[in-house]
């Protein structure tokens, strides 16, 4: 007998930090700093070539600002790009969400990071992972010592870069951070000098992440810009969030399941009667059998994580919803996490999807089983899937395809059905009155629309339900109420890992009172993850933290530190 299960989710969910795996042997500390800055050279040039091996899954969203009295800033209209890196011929990126685009090579060395003719161009965001592919060494650039710094465990020493004079525009001025044991650069926060007239090089934040031993990825770039003028009377003000992941697309997983086959015993089939399925099983079976295929190909391109505890959470939902409305559906509803920050929900067959973005602003339960709820009503009510999908050639379409090819969108009249249906469930659920929140958030999600209607678009369903009966506007009260959170800014909940696409809720420590305009709902924050080295110790839950450790007091040692 199945039971009603409980999940924590406050305005942060509860998690653990990753799993990693071997840690390298370090490499002789340097016993100079000459010996530190040859070294950070070498790496990072390395590094460039060890990049251009991979084909990450690239996405950036962007949201322009406009000033307002009471909250500083909101958005005003947004971009959202998401494609497949390309280094083959340069700096490049084949989109996934435009079908018209062949992937756009960026200018020169560097490039042109915003055209005003033709908005923004996505791969210049791109360009931001690398530091300088042209050149980066003692003849081009100046490195002045700062200090060391805590990035989350990782010890670094931190450095104030500058390019020599006449070494040409598309040069990098900031500071970057480097790891103490093998010296690799684990981010650099600046800008490329030398904008012109007809192109403009913009503020940014890269970071990378120990993904294996000794192998530093890039996985999280902040870029900004808050006053900048453009022909004569316009001005640019934005800020913009780019992810990389599925660097190791399917590699790990065709190595286990081909080492399972190699090493497992023969088997022998005890059955003593074996009967061919009715035409009512054999259908729910070839249904299954296409629900499999699609999630297969979305998992295999990095479109949805591996199964983990995010998709767990949703499945004590989901069972929260069937034993308190006594739903017993066959196949059993499984689900899923697509790994985009797009606001998205939809089903394939019996299989509930999710967006990792949707996940990442819900403000509490109730919320998230409004959301399931729904999807919930569309298994209930039999809205199947196309069965085609239950040939396997209809699987085998190139990735950039992939958003033209598949879709799962809901007629009004199926969605309309839907919602009804979920009111009906969430009255009978251990929800019923918790529903405050998810009402607040379904009000603020119609608002925002027009702010940020590419953040909520559906690239493969519809676009996220407002269920118009448990809508609910706030009070003044409620505004000015600290604890009262009708949306959480992008990010706040889940991390995703570049490597293996694998998904973790983030364990942050309690935030204290929160302005009204720190609480940014839907809205691009910057990044400050809480970096680690890679290692097969067990980790130990880490809270997610904006804080960064510097030196210690004058006199004291400093191990690791060049003298």
């Amino acid at each position: 007998m199945r039971r009603v299960g409980a999940v924590v989710l406050g305005v942060v969910f509860s998690g653990l930090a990753a799993i990693a795996a071997a840690t390298p042997t370090p490499a002789p500390q340097a016993r100079t700093m000459a010996d530190v800055i040859e070294r950070v050279i070498t790496n990072e040039n390395r590094a460039i070539q060890q990049i251009r091996q991979y084909s990450p899954l690239v996405e950036t969203y962007i949201q322009n600002q406009r000033p307002d009295k009471e909250l500083g800033t909101v958005p005003a209209g947004d971009k959202y790009y998401l494609g497949r890196a390309d280094f083959s011929k340069g700096v490049a990126l084949v989109s996934l969400t435009d079908t018209n685009s062949k992937g756009r090579k960026i200018f020169g060395a560097i490039g042109n990071f915003f055209s005003f003719s033709a908005e923004f161009v996505p791969g210049g965001f791109l360009q931001m992972i690398f530091l300088d592919t042209n050149g980066f060494d003692k003849q081009h650039y100046k490195f002045d010592y700062v200090r060391r710094e805590f990035l989350g465990e990782v010890r670094c020493l931190v450095f104030d870069v500058t390019p020599m004079e006449k070494t040409g525009k598309g040069r990098f001025l900031g500071r970057i951070w480097v790891e103490d044991q093998e010296y690799n650069i684990v981010r650099f926060n600046g800008g490329y000098g030398g904008s012109g007239h007809s192109s403009w090089y913009f503020h940014f934040d890269s970071w990378r992440t120990n993904v294996q031993p000794g192998l530093w990825l890039p996985s999280f770039v902040y870029s900004q810009e808050s006053d900048m003028h453009y022909a004569i009377s316009k001005r640019l003000d934005f800020r913009a969030q780019t992810r990389l992941w599925g660097y190791n697309l399917g590699h790990a997983n065709q190595e286990q399941e081909l080492s399972k086959i190699l090493v497992e015993t023969p088997v022998q089939d005890d059955t003593k009667t074996a009967n061919d399925l009715t035409p009512i099983q054999a259908q729910r079976s070839w249904d299954r059998q296409a629900e499999d295929n699609v999630i297969d190909r979305f998992e295999r391109i990095g479109l949805v994580s591996p199964r983990g505890e995010v998709d767990k959470v949703l499945d004590t939902v989901i069972n929260n919803l069937e034993v308190t409305n006594n739903i017993e559906v066959d196949p059993e509803v499984r689900c899923r996490v697509l790994t985009t920050s797009t606001l998205e929900s939809f089903t394939i067959g019996h299989t509930i999807v999710l967006s990792r973005g949707l996940i990442d602003v819900l403000p509490d339960e109730a919320s998230l089983a409004t959301m399931l709820a729904h999807e919930l009503g569309h298994v209930v009510l039999g809205h199947r899937m196309d069965p085609s999908y239950g040939f396997f050639d209809n699987l085998l379409v190139d990735d950039k395809e992939t958003f033209r090819h598949f879709g799962f969108a809901r007629t009004p009249e199926e969605e309309k059905a839907a919602s009804d249906k979920a009111i009906q469930f969430l009255k009978n659920s251990p929800y019923k009155d918790q529903l405050g929140n998810a009402g607040l958030f379904l009000t603020a999600l119609q608002e925002r629309e027009k702010e940020i209607p590419n953040l909520i678009s559906g690239h493969l369903g519809n676009r996220v339900p407002v269920i118009a009966d448990l809508k609910t506007t706030p009070t003044a009260d409620q505004k000015q109420n600290p604890q009262t959170v009708v949306a959480l800014p992008i990010g706040g909940r889940v991390k995703l890992d570049p490597w293996g696409d694998k998904l973790e809720l983030i364990k942050s420590k309690p935030l204290g009172t929160v302005a009204e305009r720190e609480k940014m709902p839907f809205e691009v924050t910057p990044f400050m993850p809480y970096l680690t080295r890679y290692t097969t110790e067990a980790p130990k839950p880490i809270a997610a933290s904006t804080a960064t450790q510097t030196d210690p007091k004058a006199g004291e040692t400093q191990p690791g530190k060049p003298q």
